[in-house]
């Protein structure tokens, strides 16, 4: 049995530019709204997000996130849950990709879903904004 010192962190890689195309669709058996749904997503809840690049990330427990290519800290007002914080563009695409995981899950029923967001959550525990990203999911 393994103890919690034991168990190494979820890792993240970036998506090769080759393997772009097919990832999303790849993770949802060709549900390619959920990448629809994130990009409008921040941009309801961050004021300054005006669409970017994004990256897509493979998570070592099988789990993956997207997040805007953007330097700047990004500024996330949710009104579903009170959140305001500054976050990173990394931290501010976890939220998203959360945030619709989890309303996916709930209005599909599909367990993929479900799984990714747990995955994605696990991911998100030792990331270096964690206390934020919890507080703005809460």
């Amino acid at each position: 049995m393994n103890t919690l010192s034991e168990v190494s962190p979820v890792v993240a890689r970036l998506v090769p530019e080759s393997e772009r195309v097919k990832f999303i669709p790849g993770m949802f058996a060709g549900r390619v709204y959920y990448e629809q749904s994130v990009f409008g997503f921040l941009d309801q809840i961050c004021e300054q997000y005006k669409g970017a690049r994004w990256h897509f990330y493979r998570l070592s427990n099988g789990g993956f996130y997207m997040a805007p290519d953007l330097d700047e800290q990004l500024k996330l007002s949710i009104s579903l849950d009170g959140y305001s914080g500054t976050v990173s563009a990394d931290a501010a695409g976890i939220i998203a990709c959360l945030f619709i995981l989890c309303a996916a899950s709930a209005e599909v029923h599909v367990d993929a879903l479900s799984d990714h967001f747990h995955w994605l959550r696990e991911f998100a525990l030792d990331h270096p904004e964690s206390r934020a990203i919890f507080m703005a999911i809460d």
